[in-house]
């Protein structure tokens, strides 16, 4: 066991080091890639135009991950595995779109539609929700959940550092629920924890002041990538027993992807009603009402860092240590995300005049 941990620890630092090192070539020699009107000095939330690449390095590491799992394991990676199969390629797909979109501008319909087909990949594959008893219905909100992940995590990435934060809370607790089991030896942890050093690479580079974004290329990547392991880790995961388990299954995904879902909600809500598409880009996240607060960015990333911590231990609570749940935890964690939500939405409907 202990042997097995060198080698997860020599992974882990071996695909940091290599984060920090493509992070750093594509900055020096990849200048325009997401700028999409180089004579438009004003881009996202900043005052600079920056390359968005960060994507590139995600899944470089991602195909690392793959390819080194045999090298540290002495073990072939099981390509037989469908669910592994979907991963793969559904993230592909995303990542591709996510280029194409940094490169050409894509038109939104062809990003719904290929995000569905993302969607479509896991389903085929057995990567999809078990929440019904009727298979339509999962389907039907697994191909919602991947869309809207892919399209929050894409709209959340507006200010440094804030989706790579979430991101990383994700797969950290994931990883952190493995590690609990004891399920050491598990595939997935291989990767997960690849993409946590890719992601921690890339955020010595995207914290504020930041000279490179993720861009759509790492944004629908890693919405398609989380979006997956959503499924397979919170989602499906109703090891207890009790009244209305689905509620178990339901209210830990919202939770630990409360941030992005509230984001999107609230901006999606304000929006239409006044008049406008929720897909077009504006300044009036939660993430920028914070800041006109009074708040630096560095420290409303330090803001979403705290929440985010905050929703990681409820989640590792609610999955490793309630073997029975009931109503109390029902309207605990229930409490806990309309909070989150309630403070998020007033927030958001403050300094209405510095929103573009």
């Amino acid at each position: 066991m202990s042997f097995l941990i060198v080698k997860y620890s020599l992974f882990f630092f071996a695909c940091l080091f290599f984060s920090l090192l493509i992070n750093l070539l594509l900055i020096k020699f990849v200048r325009s890639l997401g700028i999409r009107n180089k004579e438009d000095t004003i881009i996202r939330w900043g005052s600079q135009s920056k390359p968005a690449i960060g994507g590139i390095s995600f899944y470089i590491i991602f195909l690392l991950s793959i390819i080194a799992y045999s090298f540290f394991l002495q073990e072939s990676f099981n390509f037989s595995n469908l669910r592994f199969i979907g991963i793969l390629f559904a993230s592909t797909l995303g990542f591709l779109l996510g280029m194409f979109d940094d490169a050409y501008n894509t038109k939104p319909l062809i990003k719904l539609f290929t995000q569905i087909a993302c969607s479509v990949l896991l389903i085929s594959t057995n990567v999809y929700i078990h929440l019904f008893d009727s298979d339509v219905l999962n389907y039907a909100i697994t191909i919602l959940w991947v869309v809207g992940i892919m399209n929050s995590v894409n709209m959340l990435d507006n200010m440094d550092a804030i989706s790579s934060i979430i991101g990383g809370s994700v797969i950290l607790t994931i990883i952190i629920n493995i590690l609990i089991r004891g399920t050491i030896s598990n595939p997935d942890l291989f990767i997960l924890m690849g993409m946590f050093a890719a992601l921690l690479g890339f955020l010595k580079y995207n914290w504020h002041p930041s000279i490179i974004y993720m861009g759509d290329t790492g944004s629908q990547f890693l919405g398609a990538f989380l979006a997956a392991y959503g499924i397979l880790y919170f989602w499906n995961d109703s090891g207890v027993t009790g009244v209305e388990i689905w509620s178990k299954q339901v209210i830990v995904s919202v939770m630990m992807f409360s941030i992005p879902i509230i984001d999107t909600t609230t901006v999606s809500i304000k929006r239409i009603f006044k008049g406008k598409s929720p897909f077009i880009g504006g300044k009036d996240h939660t993430t920028h009402h914070i800041s006109y607060l009074g708040l630096k960015d560095n420290q409303v990333a330090l803001v979403y860092i705290g929440i985010s911590l905050v929703s990681m231990a409820l989640v590792i609570i609610a999955l490793n240590f309630i073997s029975r749940w009931s109503y109390f935890y029902i309207a605990f964690f229930g409490l806990y995300i309309l909070i989150l939500f309630t403070v998020l939405f007033v927030i958001a409907n403050k300094n209405k005049s510095k929103c573009t």
